[in-house]
């Protein structure tokens, strides 16, 4: 009896024995094969003078390695001595294994591509207008694709089970109601996707633009389906649903092109001689390398019972070298002012009487 029982075992055991042997035989050699390619096909690409070539043997490094072991389990499986319900549920595995693999495949395809724009379009040049163009697009535009494919994958790996084919067999014959319930529940969500397609074709905002948004000056740092990321000048971050631009007016000071005016304005007495302070504005300008050498003047805005308003006007590049220029300018002129005319600076001027006069007054 005891032999019986030993035997009974080993003929059991054997068939697993031998097909974890070969699984595991095939696993080495897949995995040897995968390292062997990858790292002649990585020599190849870096002796190429583009990097597109570096950027696909990059991505694509995991999904091959699991692709030709899915495939590599799906050759040696009619080998493999298990019962039949086994190799069922093995198979079956193996397509829903390829169908992921697939969709992650289709998804690097975009990582690929966005690389490569990347590399193309370079978004800190001076005049980045068109790859900031191009950047937004790309981005929203991968998130769109990316849902797109994870949905098509989830769909084709259910309808693999025969219980929900059935399933969506019932569902079809009843989508007119359906459909008209999901619209109802996720109205919100429909129109967020959709002003996400809009702000990709339209581009009110693109990535990096300078904008003013819930009063707060900043630049568009991230653009998603559902929000936008503001980096505010001081470093703090604004949330702001993606939907608002869309709905609310805003400022965007780098629709159109980055340079900008900077305005500096002035209180000073009305003795103050105007072309002298107008040559020191123009040698400033010059001596800044913040300036763009586009515009450059000193005008008279407004005049009070006290003082003149004087308005300097300065061109950049963009806002933040704008900025900095006019609080060089302002600090200079400022000191200029101060030691050539300090008495042009606002003053309160009297009156003064002497006795007789006051006595007149007064009577």
């Amino acid at each position: 009896m005891e032999r019986m029982f030993v035997l009974a075992a080993g003929q059991s055991w054997q068939p697993l024995l031998e097909s974890a042997g070969v699984l595991g035989a095939m696993i080495v050699i897949v995995l040897v094969v995968h390292t062997v390619l990858y790292l002649l096909f990585r020599h190849l690409a870096s002796r190429t003078t583009t990097d597109f070539d570096d950027s696909l043997v990059r991505h694509f490094r995991e999904p091959s390695r699991w692709t030709l072991l899915f495939l590599g389990v799906k050759i040696v499986l009619p080998l493999i001595a298990l019962p039949e319900e086994i190799i069922d549920a093995v198979n079956h595995m193996l397509s829903l294994g390829l169908i992921a693999l697939i969709a992650w495949a289709v998804v690097k395809v975009f990582s690929v591509l966005e690389d490569h724009i990347r590399q193309r379009y370079d978004v800190t040049v001076r005049d980045n207008l068109r790859a900031r163009k191009i950047h937004t697009q790309l981005r929203v535009l991968k998130r769109i694709a990316i849902i797109i494919v994870c949905i098509v994958a989830l769909s084709t790996a259910l309808m693999t089970f025969d219980q929900i084919r059935q399933l969506g067999t019932t569902i079809l014959a009843s989508a007119g109601i359906l459909g008209i319930v999901i619209g109802m529940a996720a109205q919100k969500t429909i129109g967020t996707f959709i002003a996400g397609i809009q702000i990709a074709l339209t581009q009110p905002i693109r990535i990096d633009d300078v904008v003013i948004v819930e009063n707060e000056w900043g630049r568009i740092e991230e653009i998603t389906l559902t929000y936008v990321v503001v980096k505010i000048w001081d470093q703090r971050r604004l949330i702001v649903p993606i939907t608002y631009f869309i709905d609310q007016p805003f400022q965007n000071w780098t629709r159109v092109s980055a340079d900008l005016l900077g305005t500096i304005y002035l209180y000073l007495d009305y003795t103050i001689p105007l072309e002298e302070v107008r040559k020191e504005l123009e040698r400033l300008a010059e001596a800044s390398d913040l300036w763009d050498k586009k515009v450059c003047g000193l005008q008279v805005t407004n005049a009070t019972e006290r003082t003149i308003e004087v308005r300097a006007l300065l061109s950049a590049a963009d806002a933040s070298l704008a900025w900095s220029l006019r609080c060089q300018v302002r600090e200079k002129l400022i000191a200029f002012i101060q030691k050539n005319y300090p008495q042009c600076l606002p003053r309160y001027r009297g009156e003064l009487q002497t006795g007789e006069k006051r006595d007149s007054a007064s009577g």
